[in-house]
């Protein structure tokens, strides 16, 4: 397991390639949606006992881990008979950012380094995220998972990537909460990856990984680009 400090050769650095939720914003958001408020509101809908709306989701969520169906809101909403996406809005309140991502994001504009999201999310999530937190304004690139077909964790992902948003794998960076990605990013040749420390702010942290984690993005702040 990595014991390292996470650090950022920001001289041999063009492309910072980063995850969304859990890695920007608070993931959070996202496990109360799936192991509480969507278990609840099932049961509620459909007149079940809570334990028989757990059991018409966690079982599936455990035999999709990796897939791109797991992410796909249309898959969940046709396999469960709901609007996954009204049930989401219910708590949008609780997206937020994590902290000093933002910053962050801010740093690596003013540095000249171009930002790209990489994220499994489903456009629609995506779109409803970046409504309340204003995300997109800090970003160069966003590519769903769902545009190329393929979840990060699949190697396949990073070459139909390549095509959508090219950059150079030996001079870019992955900051990525899910260790998965992080793994099949760096078979395909990315010079860094970075791990989440704390993707939720509910949950413990991770006390070690196979990859340097990241406790706070203030430890990884680019230089100001120098002009002329």
């Amino acid at each position: 397991m990595a014991t390292t400090a996470p650090t950022i050769d920001w001289s041999r650095t063009d492309t910072v390639l980063l995850d969304m939720d859990g890695t920007l914003l608070d993931l959070r958001f996202d496990n109360l949606f799936w192991k509480h408020h969507l278990p609840h509101r099932l049961a509620t809908l459909k007149g079940l006992e809570p334990a028989q709306a757990e059991q018409e989701v966690f079982p599936r969520m455990a035999r999709l881990q990796g897939r791109i169906e797991w992410y796909c809101l249309d898959y969940w909403s046709r396999e469960l008979a709901v609007d996954m996406m009204a049930l989401k809005r219910e708590i949008a309140h609780l997206i937020d950012w994590r902290p000093y991502a933002r910053d962050f994001l801010q740093a690596l504009g003013r540095s000249g380094k171009r930002r790209v999201l990489v994220t499994n999310a489903h456009p629609d999530v995506l779109r409803l995220k970046m409504a309340h937190t204003g995300l997109a304004a800090h970003l160069d690139a966003a590519v769903s998972a769902h545009e190329l077909e393929r979840p990060k964790e699949e190697d396949g992902f990073w070459h139909r990537l390549q095509q959508r948003a090219p950059f150079r794998p030996g001079r870019s960076v992955l900051i990525d909460d899910n260790l998965a990605a992080l793994a099949s990013a760096r078979r395909y040749g990315i010079a860094t990856v970075l791990g989440i420390r704390q993707p939720d702010s509910g949950s413990a942290p991770l006390m070690a990984a196979d990859v340097p984690l990241l406790g706070c993005f203030r430890q990884v702040l680019p230089p100001a680009q120098v002009t002329g």
